[in-house]
């Protein structure tokens, strides 16, 4: 049931992450690498050390906008270079205004793995389409990810899935979004597929990690986290990284509340289920993804008020991003 409590035992936790309910949804991150890649390395709870030796974990991606593309204009140091504070605390994506309805209709999910592929596919291109303006309002490059959403065992550039904490991620190597058709719906604590905004939501997020790699957001992030001397440290840079993703999923389902709207039910099972997934139970140096509290409250602020400035967690006070 949406907003059952994680299992005492804390579950696996990559540096940043989804964290599900079951076997825990994880979308890990790394930085972009150039050839020669580091050798793989360990799964699990070291993935921050250890998938740092896969292309690059299972979240986010630090793919370089292009050259000019029709007059855009590129938006980021070159691959390899330091990324300024001001790519996370002064994006020009939060001077864009509330992200602008696309009309986005998704289908009801039904019980089988192709109605889910249905459901995520449409809604996946709502969310490039969204993006894509959003980006185009400051002119800057975008390509949105490409998508695996898969029902059977397969390999990324970024290691196998499923895996355990893993039914999802985005993969930087390929800028790619990768889903588990069955595996969302698994981790969900048994919720209803009819409160379609809880699976949206997963889908949504992991998006979002693709539009801060594309804006250099991720970059800095990565970067900082790199350079921190103290877990206390890193795991806050990891924080608001991922709790600026829930927002921005947030804004994404805000944006389109005409077309998707949510009953009362639809959206206190959201908010329960995010609330569900707070790291409140990890060991004090495994706490990278947020408390419930703000796990959720990340999500309200962005569907509230659709801005993407509100979205800006690296100027929020510690407590926001506990």
């Amino acid at each position: 049931m949406a907003g059952q409590s994680p299992s005492s035992a804390p579950a696996p936790v990559a540096p940043h992450g989804l964290p599900d309910r079951a076997a825990g949804t994880v979308y890990r991150y790394e930085p972009r690498r150039r050839p020669p890649r580091r050798a793989a390395g360990a799964a699990g709870a070291g993935i921050l050390g250890g998938l740092a030796a896969l292309v690059v974990g299972m979240v986010l991606g630090f793919a370089a906008f292009g050259g000019d593309d029709g007059g855009l204009a590129a938006s980021g140091p070159r691959p390899g270079s330091p990324v300024d504070r001001k790519a996370a605390t002064e994006s020009p994506l939060y001077g864009t205004g509330a992200l602008t309805p696309v009309k986005c209709r998704v289908p009801a999910i039904q019980s089988g793995s192709d109605s889910m592929r249905r459901f995520m596919d449409v809604l996946t291109d709502c969310l490039d389409s969204s993006w894509r303006g959003q980006f185009g309002k400051v002119r800057m490059n975008y390509d949105p990810p490409k998508r695996v959403f898969w029902d059977a065992p397969g390999r990324s550039p970024c290691g196998t899935y499923p895996s355990p904490g893993a039914s999802a991620f985005y993969c930087p190597a390929n800028n790619t979004m990768y889903v588990g058709l069955q595996h969302i719906v698994d981790t969900s604590g048994g919720e209803p597929l009819s409160n379609y905004a809880v699976f949206a939501r997963v889908v949504a997020h992991e998006y979002a990690h693709h539009v801060q790699d594309r804006a250099d957001i991720l970059r800095y992030g990565q970067q900082q986290m790199e350079r921190a001397q103290a877990p206390a440290s890193r795991n806050e840079t990891s924080r608001r990284i991922e709790l600026q993703a829930q927002c921005f999923a947030g804004a994404f389902l805000g944006a389109e509340r005409r077309t998707l709207p949510m009953t009362r039910q639809q959206y206190d099972a959201l908010l329960a289920d995010v609330r569900g997934r707070g790291d409140e139970l990890q060991p004090v140096d495994k706490r990278d993804h947020g408390s419930g509290r703000n796990y959720a409250g990340w999500v309200v602020k962005g569907y509230r008020d659709q801005r993407i400035a509100v979205c800006n967690t690296w100027t929020a006070p510690s407590g926001e991003v506990d």
